[in-house]
């Protein structure tokens, strides 16, 4: 999967690192792959796993969190005005981290936001964002937010 990969996960912080992706691959004219990953099961107290507002009790299947960010990926575009030539979305299963570092083994780049929908969201940079800064095969861009 060469091109650039955006890890997304429904956060506003991950909305701006997909539009600026999406910038970006149509100015050098590169496929964007958007990336979500749903973790390992949630902590029983919390059954936190996706912030789209959609979300089912018990989570959502691979085809309606391919539909989810789909549809996220339709209102980051229509937001900023941009239309990507070639646009892939994958759901994997497992680390965040872990499967962002192996989806950038192929890529040019590697995108995410400073700060996601995990439970250290008043951190600078988030755990996730860290460690594919730390272990990427390709360049990585964090995306700050502005509020």
């Amino acid at each position: 999967m060469s091109g650039i990969v955006v890890g997304v996960d429904g956060s506003k912080e991950s909305g701006r690192a997909l539009g600026w992706a999406m910038r970006e691959a149509t100015l050098h004219h590169v496929p964007l792959t958007v990336m979500t990953v749903h973790p390992d099961p949630a902590r029983p107290a919390t059954r936190i796993f996706w912030a789209l507002p959609t979300l089912p009790e018990g989570g959502l299947s691979q085809e309606q969190t391919r539909q989810a960010v789909q549809d996220f990926v339709d209102k980051v575009a229509s937001e900023i005005g941009e239309t990507v030539p070639e646009v892939t979305v994958s759901v994997a299963y497992g680390s965040t981290a872990e499967e962002l570092v192996d989806a950038s083994r192929d890529a040019d780049m590697l995108v995410v936001g400073s700060r996601g929908n995990g439970e250290f969201t008043r951190l600078l940079i988030g755990s996730v964002s860290s460690q594919v800064a730390h272990h990427a095969d390709c360049p990585v861009a964090v995306i700050r937010g502005t509020g």
